[in-house]
């Protein structure tokens, strides 16, 4: 990390030790549960061309000129120094120095797929007097702001500067996690609404994202369902101004991507259980390994194979969870915070970048599983014709291969003949004719 970005750093590990303290995490599932064979999901994707776009980032530094050394669709722009507290220095003066920057670099690499997160109110705005590392990014950040004219303003001027540049605008990180708000979910609705009217007024193309959600975490003050249930009546109650649903689907540290599915399937239920509108569901963040929530759940590292394969796992069960984006996080040198390292050269990153190229503009056709829900084959098609990608649950699998293919590959990028119809693995591989 730059010696130029100490406060980022400190605030990194001031919400690990909120992680740790803040309660017990959601419970996971019960052996019924573990035993079903098909994920619970809102949004269908079936039968859907995978985008590029599904295959997000967040780049430490970006602002600064850093980008990472494989391709992806879509950059969430949060933790770059560019939030409104950060922007806006006093009243009504706006220094839109790094967050031009932030939009030069991403478009100058090709990506044009751009999500801005408005959050972080200006302290001589916020309805808190929270301190660092209480509150992140800023001081004053988790408050509400006293006038919503000064968060009109700022929305109308950001929203009139990147009309065409910024893709799609979100209300608040995290907003259940008393680190980054301490208002009400109906609160929250409200800046979501007043966000939409002023994009759609101004850039109509581009989208407002609900608020992510973080779903570990299961303290009194940031339960998932006490917070969740009441934000999607404040958006039903205000017309559903919103474009997609966000969620951050981090597991507890020990956790697997199975472990990450079940939070994954909890959203699902709660939009089902709420009525809500047929939007997309975007999982604005994610990883793995992160310390907490508690003391008995220290931090993992996560390396090798299984890094390789719990990253392409996450993006395979995402499809079968009806989620159509998800947010890697970050694109960094070795960082003692996060379990997955994405930068150049980690399996990490090369099994994100070998996942697009094996199904991004293919037809994904659904994924099926065997009776013990051990073995998962999903199926796809593109140029190539049929594609089959295969991977466990856990541990090693035996799968019988189809006649129709002939060569198999790994997620380092490399391909094989197949010599018999039977292939063991521990971890996704691609069958191709």
């Amino acid at each position: 990390m730059r010696l130029h970005l100490p406060h980022a750093y400190r605030a990194f590990v001031a919400l690990l030790t909120v992680a740790l303290v803040a309660g017990l995490s959601l419970s996971l599932a019960s052996p019924a549960d573990a035993r079903k064979r098909n994920f619970v999901t809102f949004d269908n994707l079936r039968g859907q061309i995978v985008q590029q776009e599904m295959f997000g980032l967040h780049v430490k530094n970006e602002q600064y000129g850093e980008w990472p050394t494989i391709g992806f669709g879509s950059l969430r722009l949060w933790d770059n120094d560019v939030a409104w507290s950060q922007i806006e220095t006093s009243p009504g003066v706006y220094d839109w120095t790094n967050l031009d920057n932030a939009v030069s670099n991403a478009r100058a690499n090709g990506v044009t797929d751009i999500m801005y997160v408005i959050a972080a109110t200006p302290a001589f705005y916020s309805t808190s007097t929270c301190q660092v590392p209480a509150c992140l990014p800023t001081s004053g950040g988790a408050g509400m702001p006293r006038d919503l004219g000064a968060y009109n303003r700022f929305v109308t001027a950001l929203v009139d500067r990147y009309k065409g540049l910024i893709t799609s605008y979100q209300p608040w990180n995290e907003a259940n996690l008393l680190t980054f708000f301490e208002g009400t979910p109906d609160q929250i609705a409200e800046l979501t609404k007043r966000t939409y009217d002023i994009v759609k007024a101004t850039d109509p193309a581009a989208k407002v994202v609900a608020t992510s959600i973080g779903t570990r975490l299961g303290s009194q003050n940031n339960k998932f369902y006490r917070w969740k249930g009441p934000f999607l009546d404040g958006l039903k109650k205000r017309g559903w101004p919103i474009d997609a649903y966000a969620v951050h689907t981090y597991p507890h540290s020990r956790g697997t991507p199975v472990d990450r599915a079940i939070l994954a399937e909890k959203f699902n239920r709660l939009l089902i259980q709420k009525k809500a509108p047929k939007l997309p569901i975007w999982d604005t963040e994610n990883n793995f390994g992160l310390a907490g929530p508690g003391p008995t759940n220290p931090k993992i590292d996560i390396t090798g194979a299984r890094a390789a394969n719990w990253t392409a796992v996450t993006y395979l069960d995402s499809l079968r969870l009806g989620i159509s984006r998800v947010y890697m996080y970050p694109w960094e040198p070795p960082n003692p915070l996060w379990g997955i390292v994405y930068y150049t050269g980690t399996p990490g990153a090369q099994a994100m970048e070998t996942l697009q190229e094996w199904i991004v503009g293919t037809r994904w056709r659904g994924c099926t599983n065997n009776k013990k829900n051990t073995k998962v084959r999903c199926n796809f098609t593109g140029p190539e014709g049929r594609l089959q990608i295969v991977y466990p649950s856990k541990g090693r699998k035996t799968f019988t291969v189809n006649r129709a293919f002939n060569q198999v590959c790994q997620l380092d990028g490399t391909c094989s003949p197949l010599t018999n119809r039977k292939v063991r693995v521990g971890g996704p591989v691609l069958l191709k004719p």
